[in-house]
């Protein structure tokens, strides 16, 4: 099975579909804790957690390299958008 469009909200896709698109999108799960994935691209690198109401994500030392930058996006966006906000980075 296919994921959805990419212009289906994400909370229509089923939890091992979004696992899937972030497994696509190079993205490891935490073995401690399901619900956690780690990302890294070559300038930056962040934790994303599947929270209940939204995906959190913390962009790690990206804050001029000291601080972490925090963002949410709630579910009821497109896979596409939730995806264009998180993967260009900080």
């Amino acid at each position: 099975m296919s994921l959805p469009s990419t212009d289906t909200a994400l909370y229509n896709h089923p939890l091992a579909k979004i696992e899937e698109w972030l497994r696509g999108q190079d993205c490891r799960q935490s073995d401690e804790d399901p619900s956690l994935w780690y990302v890294e691209r070559t300038s930056w690198r962040a934790e994303l957690y599947l929270d209940v109401e939204d995906v959190r994500v913390r962009y790690l030392e990206a804050g001029g390299g000291t601080r972490d930058i925090h963002r949410a996006f709630p579910y009821s966006l497109t896979r596409q958008d939730i995806e264009d906000a998180i993967f260009t980075g900080p």
